[in-house]
This record gives structure tokens, C-alpha cells and sequence, in this order.
């Protein structure tokens, strides 16, 4: 049980001092370069204050859009171990500053590579894109932002005019038509109309037996008055009765 337990410390050690203390950081990913101000390829070394990962060689390049690769430049770093320190991890910045050729776009991926007795690590990369110019500050701003508040202020203005002339005006209106409501829901509900006078026809219907029995009445007491008129027959049959009285005579 013991020796296994060796083994197994002894493959850790092992695992450690092949690398295992070693790294490269490429931070921030992406990053805006202008070519008069030069390309920074960022690139942090960790390792261990050992002899053999105190000395060591970096490498720069970049690929293209069109997946080209261009070597930059390469250097070799030999670093003190400080005292007290030995078998301490440390990480230090070694990143580089070069001036890109103006003919030729320079945007693309850098890299950093490090490279060591028996191991070697490199970043994944940094994103640059070069811009000959900066982005340029128009004045134009401030135009569109004094354009939209004065905007904005007539907007405020006109919708506040609009409010009060609806207070002025409709509101009036509406005030007076629930008065008018208000009105007719109080006044009391109408007397109920007289019946219509009975048609022409009828009273002529109701009255004609008694317009016959008053004419008729009226015939009877005018009979007896007129009958004076009547006594020329008599004289005519007192004359005939005179004349054959006369003739008998004779």
C-alpha cells in the first residue's frame, strides 16, 4: 500500500514538472487598433520559479481573414528567481507593440506562443481590428438631439392646448346635456290625453230618432192650425148645396 502510494505522488510530481505550472493568456478577446498608434498583442506568461521554466521563448504572429499565417517577431526571455521564492507560480505580462504596414489590412487574429525546454503553450488569440482612422465626432449630434427635444416641445405643447380646448369646449357641452338629462328624468311623466270627441256620424247616429219624433211632433201640433185654410171646401159644398136647393125650388 505504501509503495502504490509513492507511485501514485511520484506520477503527480511528474505530471507537475511537465508543464503542469505553465500557461499563456490572451485578454481581452477582441480589441479596436489604429495603425499610427501601433497593435498590442497581449500576452501573459505563468510559470514557476523554477530553472527550468525561468527560461523560455515567445513567438508572435497572426493569421488573416483568408487563414494565412504571419510571423511578427520572437524573442527569448531568462528570468531571476527572486530570493525566497523558488518553486513559487508567477504571472507576468510580455505583450508587444509593433507598427503594421499602411498598405495591407492588418486585421486579424494575434497570437502568443511560449515555448520551453519540454512543453509549450500558446493563447487563443486576440481578435484586432485595424482601422486607419478613428470613428470620426460629427456635429450632427448635436443637431439630431436639439431637433428631437424641440420636437419633443411642441408635442408637449400642442397636446396641452388640445387639453384645454376640450376642457373649454366639450366640457361645457357635456355639462348641459346631463342638466338636459337630468331633466327629463325628473320632470314627471305626462297626464294621459283626453278621449277624442266622438265622430260627426255618431251623434248623428245617437240623435236621429229623436230629430224624427220631434218632427213629427211638430207635424202634429201644426196640423190643426193649418186645417183653417181647408174651409173652402166646405163653402164650395155649401154653394153646390145652395144650388141644388135653388133647383128644387125651382
Amino acid at each position: 500500500m505504501a509503495s502504490s502510494l509513492k507511485v501514485i505522488f511520484l506520477f503527480l510530481w511528474l505530471l507537475q514538472c511537465g508543464g503542469g505550472n505553465v500557461d499563456v493568456q490572451q485578454k481581452p478577446p477582441i480589441q479596436v487598433a489604429l495603425l499610427k498608434e501601433g497593435i498590442t498583442i497581449p500576452c501573459e506568461v505563468t510559470f514557476s520559479y523554477m530553472p527550468k521554466y525561468t527560461k523560455f521563448s515567445i513567438f508572435y504572429y497572426w493569421i488573416n481573414s483568408l487563414g494565412q499565417k504571419t510571423s511578427i517577431c520572437n524573442r527569448s526571455e531568462k528570468v531571476l528567481i527572486p530570493a525566497g521564492k523558488e518553486n513559487q507560480t508567477v504571472t507576468q505580462s510580455y505583450s508587444h507593440t509593433f507598427m503594421p504596414s499602411q498598405s495591407t489590412s492588418s486585421t486579424g487574429t494575434y497570437y502568443c506562443k511560449v515555448e520551453w525546454h519540454d512543453t509549450q503553450k500558446t493563447g487563443k488569440g486576440v481578435f484586432v481590428l485595424a482601422r486607419g482612422t478613428g470613428y470620426p465626432e460629427t456635429s450632427s449630434g448635436w443637431k439630431i438631439l436639439v431637433t428631437l427635444t424641440t420636437l419633443l416641445a411642441l408635442l408637449s405643447i400642442t397636446a396641452t392646448v388640445l387639453l384645454l380646448w376640450k376642457r373649454k369646449v366639450l366640457c361645457p357641452r357635456m355639462n348641459q346635456l346631463n342638466i338636459l338629462r337630468h331633466k327629463v328624468e325628473t320632470q314627471p311623466p305626462p297626464a294621459s290625453p283626453p278621449p277624442p270627441p266622438p265622430p260627426v256620424y255618431d251623434c248623428l247616429d245617437l240623435h236621429q230618432v229623436e230629430v224624427y219624433s220631434s218632427l213629427e211632433d211638430n207635424t202634429k201640433n201644426l196640423s190643426p192650425k193649418k186645417s183653417p185654410p181647408r174651409k173652402t171646401p166646405k163653402k164650395k159644398a155649401s154653394l153646390e148645396e145652395s144650388s141644388d136647393t135653388l133647383y128644387e125650388n125651382i
